[in-house]
């Protein structure tokens, strides 16, 4: 695998083998993290207005966590370690922010979402052509991930108490998330 850049590789950077594996462990470890978000969500919201919704978005995120379990099962790449935290604070995130309101889930969904949407795409443009099937894939669960983050903003996300404040937080919870599981 060559990024698609055409940059030389240089001392220190990780091997083309070494690369996607970090790849795949924070692509599971992030949809992963985004089921158990929506599980805390309709812990709390699951029986109102906006159930179905929260059950759709878990269900493709689902479908995600489902390919990239066995993406790592097949390419033999360990998960990261980080899983049970994730576990915890995947779910805690999102019954936190249902408990402000459905708003305010909204908004965590909004934030996870673009987040993600910003690290599907850095992944695509270092992915090789001889990986174009994964980053095919990657784009097809890149576009499911803007369509929650519609689904968001259409359910009022941006009308979230300290909408900027809760976004702002959860952006940089999710990029540390996504730093550590690449590497632990």
């Amino acid at each position: 695998m060559r990024p698609t850049t055409g940059l030389p590789r240089f001392p220190g950077d990780p091997s083309p083998r070494a690369l996607l594996a970090r790849f795949l462990r924070v692509d599971h470890a992030g949809e992963y993290g985004a089921k158990r978000i929506y599980q805390g969500q309709l812990a709390v919201l699951g029986r109102g207005p906006h159930g179905e919704t929260l059950r759709h978005m878990q269900a493709q995120e689902q479908a995600h966590l489902d390919h990239f379990s066995k993406a790592i099962g097949d390419r033999q790449v360990r998960p990261t370690a980080l899983l049970p935290l994730w576990h915890v604070a995947g779910f805690a995130l999102g019954a936190a922010t249902a408990l402000l309101g459905a708003k305010a889930a909204m908004a965590c969904t909004v934030a996870v979402e673009e987040t993600i949407d910003e690290h599907y795409r850095e992944q695509q443009a270092q992915l090789g052509e001889d990986e174009a099937p994964l980053r095919e894939q990657i784009e097809a669960f890149r576009l499911e991930e803007l369509e929650h983050r519609d689904i968001g903003l259409e359910n009022g996300a941006e009308q979230a108490p300290a909408y900027r404040l809760l976004s702002a937080a959860i952006r940089v919870g999710c990029k540390l998330a996504i730093k550590a599981s690449e590497r632990i």
